[in-house]
């Protein structure tokens, strides 16, 4: 008789699926608060969105749910290079990053992230790598305060690359209606504050891997004049977070609409992203000169990259802009200093039709 055929012999363990559930357990349930009302092991995540016990401080009049879904693009090939020379720890910064950029776009309404789905997709489930994703994403979810409730790791071995993977991320929050930042308030004359971004953030690897690892066959223990650290150390630090002192300043300022929109810099950069939050009757005028170009992106373009290229790929030393009034701007940029954030005066809004200028 012929030996029966297993799930794992098409190439999907089930026991190291629940190997990986058990890793993940303690790392999911410290993200959770009084507001998830489920445990571990169930076929969806539960979430109160409002209640009237006095315990909690934030109830909503009119809630508005806001969604997003992202991933972190070609910085996967990245850590999976940094995981093959140093293991799988080197991949939890991935994690991080998956909640930022869901997060931090969601922020930009003025939304409070309230919980986070992951999807991971792999060739081969291996408990140590799905547990260090994990636990990365779990430390991004405690840094914007908001929980962990459910996930999906598919095990699916003809459709990725031995040793590969993807990821997704999805995040909801909620704002009040009255609170929402309402980009048509923005008007000649607002000021434009930037915060500092931690590096290159999760946009722009493709260049980053074709001039480093394909033209100059770098590896990331090599280093680059003026960087300062290796290479991988540079381009695997994560995203910056920025929904805690964002939300802090809001809550500042509740009765007085003084920040009046916000824009998450990713792909597009400044160029990219900024008009996408004006009027039509205005155009936002950025300084290059305001704030210091972090040293990745210097020896990035020493490789060959023309200014223009580089500002419309990368951030640039700018992770998250808020436009301001102006009567507001130095209160405003003093906290979020006090917050821990470094913040820069950019630019100003002035009278056009929606376009981006440097000045």
């Amino acid at each position: 008789m012929a030996k029966a055929v297993t799930y794992r012999d098409a190439g999907v363990n089930i026991e190291a699926g629940d190997e990986a559930v058990d890793r993940i357990r303690s790392a999911v349930r410290r993200t959770f608060g009084p507001r998830v009302f489920n445990d571990l092991g169930g076929f969806a995540g539960l979430f109160r969105l409002d209640y009237n016990e006095k315990l909690f401080a934030r109830n909503y009049r009119e809630p508005l749910l806001v969604a997003c879904t992202d991933g972190v693009g070609s910085k996967l090939l990245v850590g999976l290079d940094a995981a093959r020379r140093r293991g799988p720890a080197a991949l939890r910064s991935l994690g991080i990053d998956l909640v930022a950029m869901n997060v931090n776009d969601l922020l930009t309404t003025g939304a409070e992230p309230l919980f986070f789905l992951d999807y991971i997709a792999i060739h081969r489930l291996d408990p140590a790598v799905v547990a260090e994703l994990v636990s990365g994403i779990a430390d991004g979810c405690h840094e914007a305060r908001c929980a962990l409730i459910g996930g999906e790791t598919a095990e699916m071995p003809d459709l990725y690359a031995d040793g590969h993977f993807d990821l997704a991320g999805f995040a909801v929050g909620a704002v009040d209606r009255r609170k929402l930042i309402d980009t048509r308030r923005v008007e000649a004359g607002d000021v434009v504050l930037g915060l500092a971004s931690s590096g290159v953030h999760s946009n722009g690897y493709a260049l980053v891997r074709h001039l480093l690892f394909k033209q100059r066959k770098l590896t990331l223990s090599d280093t680059l004049p003026g960087l300062g650290e290796p290479i991988g150390d540079a381009l695997l630090r994560p995203t910056r977070i920025y929904v805690k002192p964002v939300l802090t300043l809001l809550h500042r300022y509740r009765r007085k609409r003084v920040v009046k929109a916000m824009a998450h810099i990713t792909g597009g950069g400044l160029p990219g992203n900024l008009p996408r939050v004006i009027p039509r009757d205005c155009d936002v005028v950025i300084r290059k000169d305001s704030w210091p170009i972090p040293p990745v992106f210097t020896a990035l373009q020493a490789l060959g990259v023309e200014e223009d290229e580089m500002y419309r790929v990368f951030n640039m030393g700018i992770g998250y802009v808020l436009i301001v009034a102006p009567a507001f701007a130095r209160s405003i940029a003093a906290r979020l200093k006090r917050l821990g954030e470094q913040v820069h005066r950019i630019g100003v809004i002035r009278k056009g039709s929606g376009q981006f200028a440097w000045k």
